[in-house]
């Protein structure tokens, strides 16, 4: 059941609905705001949207990355698990 959670980002104030945790979509605020801050910070504009621009260009870059190395992960059990059974096999 999805229930409204008050966010704060960049300092205005959000209602969002979300059928996970307080503790998480805290958790998520605070990671959204952490990455604003730190590319915030290396700009010497205060831009916003250049910003939150960066912020989604580096979160979508971090997340493409971790699905490849879950693929690779993935495909790497499977050998792994054909060698096993070969072995089995034997």
């Amino acid at each position: 059941m999805k229930t409204s959670h008050a966010v704060t980002v960049l300092g205005r104030e959000l209602s969002v609905r979300s059928s996970a945790s307080e503790e998480k979509v805290k958790a998520v605020e605070t990671f959204v705001n952490q990455k604003l801050q730190e590319i915030g910070s290396a700009l010497r504009s205060g831009d916003a949207q250049l910003v939150l621009t960066l912020a989604l260009l580096n979160t979508s870059e971090e997340l493409l990355e971790l699905r490849s190395r879950r693929e690779q992960d993935a495909a790497a059990e499977g050998r792994i698990n054909t060698i096993i059974a070969s072995l089995e096999a034997i």
